[in-house]
């Protein structure tokens, strides 16, 4: 039997500046990319990927397109430096799902990337009317979080891999969070530096103008199928795409249960594309026999390590 393998594409907090320069550099076909990129959106978004300054590149609205624009432009990279074998699955975590959805064949990058940055824009807007916040819980098992949850009003909203649970909500309610946390024997408490209790109810205001957005988007089928934030499983027709799109940003991102749906499918390697090895840690802990690569950069595109 072949092997099986899936490409995982990252979310927000992977950013950097200077991502994505020795791609532009080395690879014409990343650099048609940042080009397409820049031109769909109306402004230099790869300036702010190569230079800053950090402070704009953090913010909701430039870092989820230029994540999904650097990881893009390291999957065109290596499709042409080393060929990119059809994958058995795609996913992405949060805004990731939309780099995953191009790579299915069901958005066009410059369709896609418009799509994140006004995901981007909604979820800060969201963000400054509901203001509050998210952050990890290391070390912990899932009843923990979800009585510290239930007794703060906070919701989980990743449950990225054993023993990591993020949860997210009001200012107040983080506050009491971590004051209860301190009770309870929860040791490491980490703020996430994001503009929002992402995928929570928070979101709504986000959700409903995504909701509008999406009406007029015609999605192709997938030509892999997309394993879901939201659920954990996998999306093959359109319809299903566009509701998972408008259900991630109010739902729980279920990465471990996507990654241990990949790996009960047989999947044995995962290819992390874009910035940052955020993912390849948590498929470590998640699937700890599997193989797994990054292609995060010019070095590691042109290593044929895939």
């Amino acid at each position: 039997m072949a092997e099986r393998q899936a490409y995982v594409f990252p979310g927000q907090g992977s950013q950097s500046v200077g991502m994505g320069r020795d791609l532009l550099e080395a690879s014409p076909a990343a650099r048609a990319v940042f080009q397409e990129a820049d031109d769909a959106l109306g402004f230099p978004l790869s300036r702010l990927c190569f230079e800053g300054p950090e402070g704009d590149l953090k913010q909701t609205v430039n870092a989820q397109p230029a994540i999904m624009a650097v990881s893009w432009a390291c999957f065109k990279a290596a499709s042409r430096q080393v060929g990119v074998p059809a994958p058995s699955l795609v996913a992405g975590h949060s805004l990731g799902e939309y780099t995953a959805l191009v790579a299915a064949g069901v958005l066009d990058f410059g369709q896609g990337i418009r799509l994140v940055r006004e995901r981007g824009r909604l979820m800060q807007e969201a963000g400054d009317s509901n203001p509050g916040g998210m952050a990890a819980l290391l070390a912990v098992d899932l009843p923990t979080a979800e009585a510290l949850c239930r007794d703060s009003g906070c919701q989980i909203a990743n449950l990225n891999c054993p023993g990591q649970v993020v949860i997210a909500g009001g200012r107040e309610a983080l506050d009491k969070a971590r004051a209860l946390a301190q009770t309870r024997g929860i040791k490491r408490f980490m703020p996430l530096d994001v503009s929002g209790a992402f995928h929570t109810p928070l979101m709504a205001p986000a959700a409903a103008g995504m909701s509008l957005v999406l009406e007029g988007v015609a999605f192709r089928e997938p030509q892999v199928p997309v394993v879901a934030n939201s659920t954990g499983l996998p999306l093959t027709t359109g319809q299903a795409v566009k509701e998972e799109l408008m259900a991630q940003l109010t739902h729980c991102v279920q990465w471990q249960s996507s990654v241990e749906h990949m790996a009960g499918n047989g999947v044995s390697t995962f290819v992390e594309v874009g910035p940052g090895r955020v993912l390849t840690g948590l498929i470590k802990r998640i699937v700890p026999g599997a193989r797994l690569v990054n292609w995060g950069d010019w070095a590691s595109v042109s290593s044929r390590a895939a």
